[in-house]
């Protein structure tokens, strides 16, 4: 498939996840295999008021192409706006989040509310993209709830718009993150539409993504939950569509070694203080599952300092 002028074969997308996909994460995604990550969703408010914590989250230095930013707003001049200013900062893809289901983003007409008015919708992928030269693609989910799936509609209009690539979360805003993801209509926006549509939902493994390949026909898949604690999942994804071989899961020294990695990327990049905060809900899902780990969790939660934080890592890991 065509991504304005990138030819990317089956992609395996990293999910944009506000608090999650920062510099440093997608960072670690790229060294454990991946190739395709998105930022989180920055707001289109805050870089038109030249928020430093915003502007900041737009660091893509040292990042392989393409490098894709999502942006959320619901004023399609606003959205133009700062869609130049992504451009200006060296992305190569703008995306648009349309699925968000978060409520204070939804109250503000962002994100989901965008389901429930498809004329604005629309109007704000038209106007980024007339404003930048670079790709413009959408991340939607299938509608508000199950008696209002506007996915099919949605997509094109988007296409019509000039939008160049669609990715579907095959839930509905009202279902959040529960239920069962509804491959079927990642299918039906596929037959739908002429650009390449990318599935989301319930991807936790490369086999899982081959078969909704298989069942949808979508052109590349997308990961959220999957990779939290698991970010190789994405590489090993790829590495499988691309190839048909399957890649074990990395090793315990592997694994360490992707977590103190993580960790140093977070202290390099917010500093002690922040660095410390974050790398405990990371830690939480690296060794999730693992034998010890409420004791080790609050080990994490308490530890004040990295050289402990390391040391408590290397016994999770090594002993």
């Amino acid at each position: 498939m065509k991504l304005g002028n990138y030819s990317i074969n089956k992609p395996v997308f990293m999910a944009p996840m506000a608090g999650i996909t920062d510099k440093a994460f997608r960072e670690i995604i790229q060294l454990t295999g991946g190739k395709y990550a998105f930022t989180e969703m920055i707001s289109d408010n805050a870089l038109l008021h030249q928020n430093s914590k915003t502007y900041r989250m737009l660091n893509l230095d040292g990042e392989q192409e393409p490098r894709i930013v999502q942006l959320f707003g619901s004023d399609p001049e606003q959205m133009a706006k700062a869609a130049i200013i992504v451009e200006e900062n060296n992305a190569n893809v703008i995306d648009i989040n349309m699925g968000c289901p978060t409520p204070k983003i939804v109250k503000n007409g962002e994100g989901a509310a965008l389901l429930k008015n498809l004329n604005l919708a629309e109007k704000i992928a038209h106007a980024v993209v007339n404003a930048v030269k670079i790709p413009v693609t959408v991340k939607i989910r299938l509608g508000w709830d199950d008696s209002g799936i506007v996915a099919l509609e949605l997509a094109s209009r988007l296409e019509d718009a000039g939008i160049c690539m669609i990715s579907v979360h095959a839930r509905t805003r009202e279902q959040y993150y529960s239920g069962k993801a509804d491959w079927k209509w990642i299918g039906k926006v596929k037959k739908n539409v002429h650009i390449p549509v990318i599935g989301n939902g319930d991807i936790q493994s490369p086999q899982d993504a081959l078969r909704m390949i298989r069942e949808t026909g979508c052109d590349g898949v997308m990961i959220a939950r999957g990779a939290l604690g698991n970010p190789w999942l994405i590489g090993r994804t790829q590495h499988f569509l691309e190839t048909g071989e399957f890649l074990p899961e990395p090793g315990e020294e592997s694994k360490l070694n992707v977590l103190l990695n993580h960790f140093e990327k977070l202290l390099e990049y917010k500093g002690e203080k922040i660095g410390l905060n974050e790398i405990r809900k990371h830690a939480a899902w690296y060794i999730k599952g693992r034998r010890n780990a409420a004791e080790y969790r609050k080990e994490i939660m308490t530890t004040q300092n990295p050289n402990s934080m390391r040391a408590i890592f290397q016994k999770i890991f090594l002993e």
